[in-house]
């Protein structure tokens, strides 16, 4: 049997060099681990859109522009996903966690001190070398 991809929509939100991540909640695949906040893509819906609603349920923020950052595909295992991952330095609101997650804002030089799941590993990478 084929394992389902899973469309995530990922925001990289960054801020003066400062990032916003936050930590997923251990019942969570990967649970434990920080991550880029974001969220599965819905069947008829857009990348940014997805973004945006993710963003908005989850840290508190509306995003008023994005623009792609990069793609990952990346097999767990026990499940596979398909990121789409976009910087997002235009948005209204304060970034926080709604969801009883913990957050905070890291400076792009401290990313790698943070434990991500492997796909995410990517991300902070081209952060680091690009930023």
């Amino acid at each position: 049997m084929e394992k389902k991809i899973v469309n995530v929509a990922v925001g990289v939100i960054m801020q003066d060099r400062q990032v916003f991540v936050s930590k997923r909640a251990e019942h969570q695949h990967q649970g434990g681990l920080w991550e880029f906040p974001g969220g599965k893509v819905e069947a008829q819906e857009s990348i940014f859109h997805a973004l945006k609603r993710e963003l908005a349920e989850e840290v508190n923020i509306t995003v008023n522009s994005s623009h792609a950052l990069m793609r990952i595909e990346h097999d767990y295992g026990d499940k596979q996903v398909c990121l789409d991952i976009h910087l997002v330095e235009d948005f209204a609101g304060e970034a926080r966690g709604l969801e009883g997650q913990l957050c905070q804002w890291v400076s792009i030089d401290k990313l790698h001190e943070l434990s991500f799941p492997e796909a995410n590993r990517e991300i902070v990478s081209k952060l680091q070398s690009d930023f």
